[in-house]
C-alpha cells in the first residue's frame, strides 16, 4: 500500500476518507434522529426533554472533571484556585445524576454555584492569556489557557437546572427554544475551541475538520429551529445534532489514539495523557447533544408529524 500523496510536506491524500467517515456520521445521525420522532404523548416528551438534558447536564460535567483534574495538574495547580474546578465539576455532576426531585435545595445551590464558578474561571483564563508577552495573540491562545474552557462548567449547570421545572431558572425550563438557543452558544464555543488547537495541530489528520465542520452546521441549524420553530427545521437540527454527538465518541478514539502515538504511549500514561489530546473534551459534544435532541423533542408537532 503507497504512502498517502504529499505535496510541500503536508499530507492531503486521505481527503476521501475523511468525506467517506464524514458522510457516514451524518447518515448515522439521521437514522437516530429518524428513530427518535416515533410519536409519543406531550407528557412522555416532557419526561424523555427532562432526562436528557440530566443526561446531558452529566455529560458536560464529567468533561469538565477529566479536562481540569488532567489540564490543571499539568499546570501543578500553581494556583490554589486551580483546585477548585475539579471538585466543583465532581458536585455538579453527582447533581446532574440526582435529578430534580432529590435534595432540591442544597442540588440548586450546588449548581448555581458551579455556574457562578465556571464564569469565574473564565476571567482568569482569559487573564493568564492576556499577561503573557504578546497579549492575545495566536501564540499565547494555542499554549495559554483554553480562554472557553470553564465555561463549560457553568454550561454543565445550565443544562442540569433546565430540567428543574419549578427552579430559579423556570423559564429555561419550560422553553425548550431558549435550551436549544443555549445549546448552539455552547457548540459554537465548542468550535471555536477546536479550531484553535486543531489549527495549532496543523490538521495533521484529516479527519480533525469533522468536529468543526459537523457541530459548526448543527449550531446553526439549532439557532435557526430555536429562532423559526418548524418541523422540517427541528428535523434537521436533530439529525445534525445526532451526528455531531457521534463525531464526540469519535473524537474520543481519535484523541486515546493520539495518546498511543505519541513517545511510551499509554504505557507512559502519566506523562502522554498530559501532553497528548485532551481525552475529555470531545464528550462535550455529546452533551451538548443530547441537550439538544432534549429540547427538540419537546418542541412539538415534529415529534408526531
Amino acid at each position: 500500500m503507497g504512502m498517502p500523496w504529499r505535496r510541500d510536506g503536508i499530507l492531503v491524500g486521505s481527503g476521501a476518507r475523511t468525506l467517506g467517515l464524514g458522510a457516514l456520521v451524518l447518515a448515522a445521525g439521521g437514522a437516530l434522529a429518524w428513530w427518535g420522532r416515533r410519536p409519543r404523548g406531550r407528557f412522555e416528551a416532557r419526561e424523555q426533554a427532562n432526562r436528557l438534558r440530566l443526561a446531558g447536564g452529566a455529560v458536560m460535567a464529567a468533561s469538565v472533571l477529566a479536562d481540569s483534574s488532567i489540564g490543571h495538574y499539568g499546570g501543578n495547580f500553581f494556583r490554589r484556585l486551580m483546585l477548585v474546578a475539579p471538585p466543583s465539576a465532581a458536585a455538579t455532576l453527582a447533581a446532574s445524576l440526582a435529578g430534580p426531585a432529590h435534595w432540591t435545595a442544597p442540588r440548586r445551590g450546588v449548581l448555581l454555584a458551579a455556574a457562578a464558578i465556571g464564569l469565574v474561571g473564565n476571567a482568569f483564563h482569559l487573564y493568564n492569556v492576556g499577561k503573557r508577552t504578546g497579549g492575545f495573540g495566536w501564540l499565547n491562545l494555542f499554549y495559554g489557557a483554553p480562554p472557553l474552557a470553564p465555561a463549560a462548567l457553568s454550561l454543565a449547570a445550565l443544562l442540569s437546572l433546565s430540567a428543574d421545572r419549578t427552579g430559579p431558572l423556570r423559564r429555561l425550563a419550560d422553553d425548550p427554544r431558549l435550551l436549544l438557543g443555549l445549546v448552539a452558544v455552547g457548540l459554537a464555543g465548542n468550535v471555536g475551541e477546536v479550531a484553535v488547537l486543531h489549527y495549532r495541530g496543523a490538521f495533521h489528520n484529516r479527519y480533525m475538520v469533522l468536529p468543526l465542520a459537523i457541530p459548526a452546521a448543527a449550531a446553526g441549524a439549532c439557532a435557526v429551529a430555536a429562532a423559526r420553530p418548524a418541523a422540517e427545521r427541528a428535523r434537521l437540527a436533530a439529525g445534525l445534532l445526532a451526528a455531531g454527538g457521534l463525531t464526540g465518541a469519535a473524537g474520543i478514539a481519535f484523541h486515546a489514539f493520539g495518546i498511543h502515538r505519541n513517545m511510551g504511549g499509554w504505557g507512559n500514561a502519566s506523562q502522554m495523557v498530559l501532553q497528548g489530546p485532551p481525552l475529555g473534551a470531545p464528550p462535550s459534544f455529546i452533551a451538548l447533544a443530547l441537550a439538544g435532541l432534549g429540547a427538540l423533542a419537546e418542541m412539538g408537532d415534529w415529534l408526531h408529524d
